[in-house]
């Protein structure tokens, strides 16, 4: 499945560093997210990013994982060549895993 089918996202960026919340739709589906969104999982699904550049902090009231993402907006909103270097856009993607 796609985690999009058992959690969403909010964002956040503050000039290259990107910050993904995703959280779960019920508290059963938690255990699932924790165990498999990984921050390596993360650095290779999102491609170019190092996994020594994902910290992954765990909210378990919140049924949540937080990733800061350093280096993952080609420079930052504001000077990125990027069409959309936002951290939503990753978000998007991020939802995108296999699970």
């Amino acid at each position: 499945m796609k985690l999009h089918q058992i959690a969403h996202a909010r964002t956040g960026d503050k000039g290259d560093v990107s910050n993904i919340s995703v959280i779960a739709y019920r508290a059963e589906d938690w255990p699932l997210i924790q165990r498999e969104v990984t921050p390596q999982r993360v650095a290779r699904h999102m491609g170019d990013v190092a996994p020594e550049d994902v910290t992954r902090y765990a909210l378990p009231q919140l049924h949540a994982l937080n990733f800061v993402i350093r280096g993952a907006l080609t420079g930052g909103v504001t000077r990125s060549l990027a069409l959309d270097a936002h951290g939503k856009c990753l978000a998007s993607v991020l939802l995108e895993m296999e699970i």
